[in-house]
């Protein structure tokens, strides 16, 4: 099986969700939801991915019955057998094996001895404060959508970001206590 894209396997999943939807309609869920806080899909992004599932032949377009303004009827997309059996595999793999998280900032843990003790703390400390931001902004999304009482897959996209989140906070925080301890052990060397 050919894996799918991140978009293409986000698109397939609101398409299998909506039963028929377009375009548009995607877009506005993709911004309700908040994918786009760990989701690089802009709206070009969008149209590509669904593209490409047409080409694959996991999803086809049927002329909507639906039309606002001036311009040709929207297409909308609905999930073909293929997709459905796609999506399924797709899931089970992704459940199983994927481990995604931010190797930059791995390769930046790895450069440690190359920067001072001092810059590597002001620096991660940058890290707390871009981490609180992030969460709190996940969180402003997952309370405006309802929270708690979201369905437990609209409620898992949030909560496990947030879980995440939470733990970088509390591995950078150790992080720095750790070379606050080596600054202050150097101090104590002199």
């Amino acid at each position: 099986m050919n894996r799918l894209s991140n978009v293409e396997f986000m698109l397939l999943q609101i398409i299998a969700e909506s039963k028929q939807a377009s375009g548009y309609q995607i877009n506005k869920l993709i911004e309700l939801r908040g994918y786009r806080e760990w989701a690089n899909i802009g709206t070009t992004s969008i149209y590509a991915g669904l593209q490409k599932l047409k080409d694959k032949r996991l999803i086809r377009a049927e002329d909507s019955v639906h039309k606002s303004g001036k311009g040709p009827l929207p297409s909308e997309y609905v999930m073909m057998e293929a997709g459905i059996e796609t999506l399924r595999k797709e899931i089970i793999v992704s459940l199983t094996s994927a481990r995604e998280r931010d190797i930059r900032f791995d390769l930046g843990l790895a450069a440690l001895p190359f920067i001072e003790n001092n810059e590597a703390v002001e620096a991660l400390k940058k890290r707390q404060s871009f981490l609180e931001e992030a969460l709190r902004n996940i969180g402003q999304k997952y309370e405006s959508q309802g929270g708690y009482r979201l369905p437990l897959h609209v409620r898992a996209l949030f909560l496990h970001p947030m879980s995440l989140i939470e733990n970088e906070k509390t591995f950078v925080a150790s992080l720095i206590c750790e070379l606050t301890g080596e600054v202050e052990g150097h101090a104590h060397d002199d």
